[in-house]
């Protein structure tokens, strides 16, 4: 599904990374660990297009297809989607309204017609329960007012709906209860499938003890200098990231 092959990107003159290989097949989930200003965050926003961050050598196929040459909205509408370590606020624009929007646009992009008001509706009354979202923030206005984890939630609850093909969760679970992280991980555990992905980049692994990754890299200075199992998890929560 993604195959990223010596990708090296900064901001300016300052190169954050310097040579990323990495491969996720179908259904599979990928942890990405490692300390702070490792490139973690770097590595979300070149695929999901930050126009701020510069490519200067590598290449990444999504399906086949040339990832970097798509603007931010067709890597979305291809089937990408970013959970956003801080999601921001859109005042006076409503959660219906936002996600009505959203999926029409994707939709319209892959030659479907526009869902119907009332199949909208009954689809995102089905995602909020499924993230446990109380019915009337649909009516509210995009995270504003919202809790840290309302607004991780709500987060969820847009990937539950635009069912990408493949997810990235920045740090998703940073300043997050253990209720409010089950309910992330409840989610994100649903929307597994054969042909999903996702990849969660975390510095910590609590969130891994409720979604089970597949294969888990370590990320330390631009560069994945390890790549296994759960036990590097384990490995990583007795010694920190020092030992690689």
């Amino acid at each position: 599904m993604l195959e990223i092959r010596n990708l090296h990107a900064g901001i300016g003159s300052k190169e954050i990374l310097k040579g990323i290989d990495l491969s996720i097949g179908k259904g599979e989930v990928h942890a990405i660990m490692g300390p702070n200003g490792a490139g973690k965050s770097t590595l979300s926003a070149v695929l999901t297009g930050r126009s701020d961050y510069e490519v200067t050598e590598g290449t990444v196929l999504f399906n086949g297809e040339d990832l970097l040459a798509k603007t931010p909205e067709e890597r979305a509408w291809a089937g990408l989607f970013l959970s956003f370590q801080y999601p921001i606020e859109i005042p006076g624009v409503t959660i219906t309204a936002f996600m009505k929007a959203a999926i029409n646009a994707k939709r319209k992009a892959n030659g479907l017609p526009e869902l119907k008001a009332a199949d909208f509706l009954k689809l995102q009354k089905e995602k909020m329960a499924l993230v446990r979202m109380k019915p009337e923030f649909a009516r509210r206005e995009v995270n504003v007012g919202f809790s840290g984890g309302e607004k991780k939630r709500n987060e969820i609850f847009q990937m539950a709906m635009l069912e990408p093909t493949l997810s990235i969760l920045d740090e998703t679970d940073s300043g997050l209860d253990v209720d409010a992280l089950k309910i992330v991980a409840d989610g994100v555990n649903t929307l597994r499938s054969p042909e999903r992905s996702a990849i969660i980049i975390t510095h910590y692994h609590k969130l891994l003890e409720y979604v089970q990754p597949d294969v888990v890299h370590v990320l330390k200075d631009g560069r994945i200098v390890t790549t296994g199992g759960r036990e590097l998890i384990e490995a990583i929560e007795n010694k920190g990231f020092d030992q690689f």
